[in-house]
């Protein structure tokens, strides 16, 4: 009896170790790829958020260039929310689009704002989708200096610059511009309008001469936009999808992917945030700001 009782123990010995190891396989793939990911069939699209102001590329980006290189997404949208921000980040932001619809067709769906620098990333998409109350454009370039010459005045405090130049301490908070610093800035300024310009011009297909008309920095409506021929569609989310799956020859449904979030300890990832957005208004409030923002939003 105790013969018979040895080989049944053995089998589910290793039939409890093969059903641990196909746990610890199917948690991998969890991890990793997500619940609904491993086992769907359906064709996939991609979906990236550009929410809030643009202060940065580098994160935007690479989820741009992971699902351009991933085969199984066959087009990309980007869901764009945002009153604008930095001009480097939203022009690599723009070159990177740019780069992606020469093999994947991409799509700009607009929510609530998509003004300036939003608007200026979604220009670059193969496709633009908005609401009719959509606020989107405001193609224009905005300058600030904070300037606390009076206050230091009061207080008793003054600043001392040794420069190597006439224009070093340009925009310095603790000093007021002159005329010939005004006049460099306005150069500046209108050198980067003309790069808003061209880049619009360039993704929507249209004269250089209609975008310059409109580039003032006016907020438009969806439907004015559609008007102006700033959006290809009125219509939501869900239309945008539509529209990408059109575009991209799905006949199907499809799943759509986000980008994976980060892993770690919910209150470190809580802390890290918070002391980026401290670091970050204090930066922002300090530095000087060249930015395709509008100012309507905070």
């Amino acid at each position: 009896m105790s013969g018979k009782e040895h080989p049944i123990l053995a089998v589910i010995v290793i039939l409890a170790a093969i059903g641990l190891f196909l746990g610890l396989v199917m948690t991998l793939l969890f991890s990793v790829a997500g619940p609904f990911d491993v086992f769907s069939f359906k064709e996939k699209i991609g979906v990236l958020l550009i929410d809030g102001t643009i202060t940065e590329s580098d994160t935007l980006v690479a989820q741009l260039v992971e699902f351009k290189k991933d085969r199984r997404i066959k087009a990309i949208i980007l869901r764009v929310n945002s009153p604008g921000g930095g001009v480097g980040p939203s022009q690599e932001i723009y070159q990177e689009i740019r780069k992606t619809i020469e093999t994947k067709k991409v799509i700009a769906s607009l929510g609530s704002v998509a003004a300036s620098g939003g608007y200026y990333v979604a220009s670059a998409a193969n496709r633009i989708v908005a609401n009719p109350g959509t606020l989107a454009g405001s193609i224009g370039v905005i300058m600030e200096f904070v300037q606390v010459e009076e206050l230091l005045k009061k207080i008793g405090v003054s600043v001392e610059v040794l420069k190597t130049g006439e224009f070093k301490d340009i925009g310095s908070f603790h000093r007021k511009l002159s005329e010939r610093d005004r006049e460099m800035i306005r150069t500046l300024v209108f050198d980067i309008q003309r790069q808003f310009v061209e880049a619009v011009a360039q993704g929507r297909n249209l004269p250089v001469e209609k975008v310059r008309e409109i580039a003032d920095g006016r907020i438009l409506s969806g439907a004015q936009c559609k008007e102006l021929g700033l959006v290809d569609q009125l219509g939501n989310f869900e239309d945008a999808v539509a529209l990408a799956r059109a575009l991209s020859g799905i006949k199907g449904e499809v799943t759509l992917v986000y980008p994976r979030k980060p892993r770690g300890k919910w209150w470190d990832l809580f802390l890290q945030d918070s002391s980026r957005a401290v670091y970050r208004g204090i930066r922002d409030a300090l530095m000087l700001r060249l930015e395709y923002r509008w100012e309507g939003v905070l």
